[in-house]
């Protein structure tokens, strides 16, 4: 995935995270990770393995202090392949 779009990328992350969370709802851009998801810092260490292995890039952990919806972990995650 070398040329991804960060539409691609949130699209991407939506599907995902049907599946890596348990709470049954339609993940959009606007989902919040903690308070809709339930996503805890173990939940996200996981994720952000993924994410790294998905896209060949690598999420430093400070950045995601301000990451709470999918939207800005897809913007994140953009921003480091568009970096990188």
């Amino acid at each position: 995935m070398s040329e991804v779009t960060q539409e691609q990328i949130t699209e991407l992350l939506c599907q995902r995270l049907v599946y890596f969370t348990e709470i049954e709802m339609e993940v959009s851009p606007e989902t919040n990770l903690i308070t809709h998801l339930a996503i805890d810092s173990v939940k996200l260490l996981n994720l952000v393995m993924e994410i790294e292995d998905e896209f060949d890039i690598s999420v430093p952990l400070n950045t995601l202090v301000d990451v709470l919806t999918v939207q800005d972990l897809a913007n994140l995650i953009h921003k480091i392949k568009l970096s990188s």
